[in-house]
């Protein structure tokens, strides 16, 4: 399961990018946790998700998925998730809990060895990229209290040197989240001094998602947490402040991501 950015500090919340929150916050929680310096040079955080339905219903949490790659360890094996650019959706049922791993956007190319943009909207198994040591992991950190120092020992291990590139990438990933209002990828390329084929070159291999969806993806991010705040929701002027070109731009853009209008989804959360 994808999630989204946390505030600074890490700690509890469920975050940007996780749809429909005050429903889901009844049936689930969600900790970050800080990864030690040298595993923390390509992971952002880990996640904790622990759910108890027993006696309810399966819930289906809804997210809209950040530029990055996780690697989950989870029942029955542990996978490694690319960027999921459609609707990310997750089944719960019964009681569990899940420990992801978020890497930061572009760190996940020296890992994987190939271009990032081969895993997205797929998932694989760990072993892949981890070995068998990834599987016994997995039965270690479900079994008994989930435990960050175990991920921290089992990355440090395997982890390769860091990759320059990659730091650059992230930090232009940064600029796009950190600012909704960007939204032209040739704005954005002659702000970095590239071409915007070079940029577009540059995401496939290290992000798995091209320039054009992660500034989109930064501006709806924006839209449903306004959504999500209650109060009066001025779509016209929530449209031009996000970059689009009017009301009805934005709520084709969003209810095509999130399957209801801007305006539903605010009644809805």
């Amino acid at each position: 399961m994808n999630l989204p950015d946390p505030p600074p500090g890490l700690g509890l919340g469920l975050g940007r990018g996780v749809l429909h929150q005050a429903r889901a916050a009844g049936l689930i929680s969600v900790e970050r946790l800080v990864p030690d310096p040298v595993v923390a040079r390509f992971v952002e955080y880990y996640w904790l998700v622990r759910w108890d339905l027993d006696g309810h219903a399966p819930y289906e949490q809804k997210v809209l998925a950040h530029p990055n790659v996780h690697l989950v360890f989870e029942a029955p094996r542990p996978r490694v998730y690319g960027v999921d650019r459609s609707l990310f959706v997750r089944r719960l049922e019964g009681a569990g809990h899940v420990l992801g791993v978020r890497f930061r956007p572009g760190a996940f190319r020296p890992v994987a060895g190939h271009p990032v943009g081969e895993l997205a909207d797929r998932s694989v198994p760990a072993a892949e990229y981890f070995g068998s040591g990834a599987d016994r992991l997995n039965a270690e950190l479900l079994d008994g209290e989930p435990d960050a120092a175990l991920a921290d020992a089992f990355l440090r291990a395997g982890l390769p040197a860091p990759d320059p590139v990659a730091v650059e990438v992230a930090a232009v990933v940064d600029r796009i989240t950190g600012t909704p209002d960007l939204c032209r990828v040739d704005d954005l390329a002659a702000e970095l001094g590239l071409t915007v084929r070079r940029l577009q070159r540059l995401f496939a291999e290290y992000v798995g998602a091209s320039p054009k969806w992660v500034l989109r993806r930064a501006r709806l991010h924006e839209a449903a947490e306004r959504a999500r705040a209650g109060g009066e929701l001025d779509l016209a002027a929530l449209a031009a402040e996000l970059g689009y070109s009017d009301q009805a731009h934005l709520t084709r853009d969003f209810t095509a991501a999130v399957g209801v209008s801007p305006a539903r989804y605010a009644t809805a959360c």
